[in-house]
């Protein structure tokens, strides 16, 4: 991997929560290689560990471990063992999150809905309230977690993952959209919360990426852009999706200490201009 900025992370402890996917997974490997103590977060054990294991024979540190993030004793469990193998965490990224069918519409306009598809009036209650706890319970819990080591120390750095989504909510997915609205909001929480003990907060928003959770929606089993995929096309201004690896450059910077010394409440777009164009 080509690291997009010469940043010198050695000694630190990152938690990186999500880890087992594409893009959490990426953050895992590029903080291990600028030097940093890794530990690999996902419910999926079997994908950290072998992420683990990858890093390891190329010489870095990584541990992975197996981890619920709405459950605090599990991740308080979580907690010690990291401290025993690496450390106290100097960097958190909540990069656990994500959104379920049951709390998605067919259909982006009420008018349109045919029978047999659901509607507003059908989303599950369970699939909404899960997607708010997944995303926003699932940073603030390993926060509660992780976060003391920052205290303890007077410093450290916390890193959410926000999404275009909050600031303007797309079609077919309310839950998801409000959810995410609500870490940028409690990523400006935690860097009030937190700035007399020596803790920044902030968060990126990512753009349109390709990941296994959305390739079915963006594209057909022939690879060809589906209707809702050249939508968000004609509407970013660079005409093309987000690759999981730009999202790097902004992860290092909003975590490296003297880059971003004073900066702490921000969510950083990352979208390839999708929010700059009105359509017109």
């Amino acid at each position: 991997m080509n690291l997009p900025l010469n940043v010198d992370f050695t000694g630190k402890v990152v938690v990186v929560t999500g880890a087992g996917g594409v893009l959490c997974g990426d953050m895992a490997r590029a903080y291990a290689q600028a030097g940093a103590k890794v530990a690999a977060l996902d419910l999926n054990e079997e994908a950290v560990k072998k992420l683990a294991d990858e890093l390891k024979a190329q010489g870095y540190i990584c541990e992975g471990y197996k981890a619920n993030v709405l459950d605090a004793e599990a991740l308080e469990q979580v907690h010690q063992q990291v401290l025993k193998d690496l450390g106290p965490c100097d960097i958190l990224v909540n990069g656990a999150g994500g959104n379920n069918p049951r709390a998605t519409t067919d259909n982006e306009y009420q008018h349109e809905a045919k029978e047999g598809q659901k509607t507003f009036f059908d989303l599950d209650a369970s699939g909404v309230d899960f997607v708010f706890k997944l995303n926003f319970q699932g940073t603030l819990l390993p926060t509660q977690t992780f976060a003391k080591d920052m205290v303890a120390k007077q410093h450290g750095c916390i890193l959410n993952i926000s999404s275009m989504n909050a600031y303007i909510p797309l079609t077919k997915i309310p839950a998801y959209s409000g959810a995410k609205a609500a870490i940028s909001n409690f990523t400006q929480w935690l860097a009030t919360h937190f700035a007399g003990s020596g803790i920044r907060a902030n968060a990126i928003a990512p753009g349109f990426l390709v990941s296994n959770q959305n390739r079915a929606l963006l594209f057909n089993p022939d690879g060809t852009p589906t209707a809702r995929s050249e939508k968000i096309l004609n509407g970013t201004p660079m005409g093309r999706f987000v690759d999981s690896e730009e999202l790097l450059g902004g992860v290092f910077f909003l975590t490296d200490d003297k880059a971003a010394s004073a900066i702490t409440g921000v969510v950083l777009p990352i979208d390839c201009g999708f929010a700059a164009y009105s359509g017109v």
